[in-house]
């Protein structure tokens, strides 16, 4: 009786994970989380910073040749809480600033839902409304 259980666990097993596995669904749409926020640009100078424009919040160093290389963004203080310094982000609906980017920065808190991306000296100023900012699955 004891065996004949056993053979019926296994039977069960093998026809539900190997002869039988569950079917996928090809119309399953697995869909990340995000947020809508506001993108805005900064760049490493006195008038847009602190009294230490390439160094970041965080720490970090900023090149002085080329600070957009680095792909920093700086938070709004709501999110800070959200997304610590280190944090690795993408942007969606931005246009030319798609992609990753890391947080190491944090805005005034006069901002709210708000990022800040790096550019260079030469490069314009822009905002964009409507940005998708996702935090990658791990």
């Amino acid at each position: 009786m004891k065996q004949t259980h056993i053979k019926m666990n296994i039977l069960l097993f093998l026809m539900m994970f190997v002869i039988f596995p569950q079917e996928t669904n090809e119309n399953s749409i697995e869909v990340e989380p995000f947020e809508i926020v506001t993108l805005t640009t900064y760049k490493s100078v006195g008038s847009e910073t602190d009294r230490h424009p390439r160094i970041t919040a965080s720490g970090f160093k900023i090149s002085k040749k080329n600070p957009k290389k680095h792909r920093i963004m700086a938070v709004s203080r709501d999110l800070k809480k959200k997304y610590p310094f280190g944090t690795k982000l993408k942007i969606k609906n931005a246009g030319k600033y798609n992609g990753e980017y890391v947080v190491q920065d944090v805005m005034n808190k006069r901002y709210k839902k708000r990022i800040d991306i790096l550019i260079n000296p030469k490069d314009k100023h822009t905002t964009i409304k409507g940005v998708k900012l996702i935090k990658p699955t791990e």
